[in-house]
């Protein structure tokens, strides 16, 4: 495993890595696929995507470098990017419910740690099990500071994040959080709501692209009909 990992690590630049790793983390527990192995298999699809273009196009030579390197930056886009953007939006649709119950529950429950959980013990998400790790962490004896610094490398919100920030200013100081925990909830129902109308707005566009691309031709074959069976049939 060791002469793995320092094979990798003289092929790799520790930059790459440590930015992958990043990305990786940020995915969540569910993905399947470490730093590593994402950089291995895009490696080893590069040199067959640059072998079959190299001997299979007219100009290889010069095609297939580029396109190797589009490939390279497509996978990481697609692969990491677009599921990293996801899991962002998941967590903060889930974030909205699950703060909103924190605060009902601080209300009563004054400890953070406390509140917290009995949050996650009556909230099932993606976002509560991050927190319930982050409990867990606690209780194996890890400060419950360094456990929040912890999971926030793990979100790839800042929303949530600064959230976040705020249970650690407040677990430190002592300071009263409900307030900020509320005018941050109203942050992400209007970024949400901005989210929902920039996506109805998009709707007429989507509309023409289906209409041009599956009514007009429709249309265009039952005008057209007549005269092409006329001239089939004559």
């Amino acid at each position: 495993m060791k002469k793995q990992e320092s094979f990798a690590y003289h092929m790799y630049r520790k930059k790459t890595i440590k930015r992958i790793e990043k990305k990786v983390i940020l995915l969540g527990e569910n993905t399947k696929i470490d730093a590593i192995s994402f950089l291995n298999l895009r490696f080893v699809l590069s040199i067959l995507i640059f072998l079959f273009f190299l001997f299979y196009l007219k100009y290889g030579s010069i095609l297939s470098p580029i396109i190797t390197l589009l490939f390279s930056i497509l996978w990481e886009k697609i692969f990491l990017d677009i599921n990293i953007h996801k899991r962002c939006r998941k967590l903060e649709d889930e974030a909205i419910f699950f703060f909103e119950i924190l605060c009902l529950t601080l209300e009563s429950h004054k400890h953070i740690k406390g509140a917290l959980e009995l949050t996650v013990a009556n909230i099932n998400s993606e976002l509560s099990q991050e927190f319930k790790k982050t409990l867990m962490e606690v209780r194996l004896g890890k400060s419950f500071t360094e456990s929040l610094a912890t999971m926030k490398e793990r979100i790839p919100s800042d929303s949530i994040n600064n959230i976040i920030l705020s249970l650690t200013e407040s677990s430190i100081f002592g300071n009263n959080i409900t307030e900020t925990l509320n005018n941050q909830l109203e942050f992400l129902k209007e970024k949400k709501l901005l989210g929902i109308k920039a996506e109805m707005n998009k709707l007429p566009t989507k509309i023409s692209v289906l209409s041009v691309v599956f009514f007009v031709p429709i249309m265009l074959l039952i005008i057209l009909a007549p005269i092409l069976l006329e001239f089939l049939l004559d």
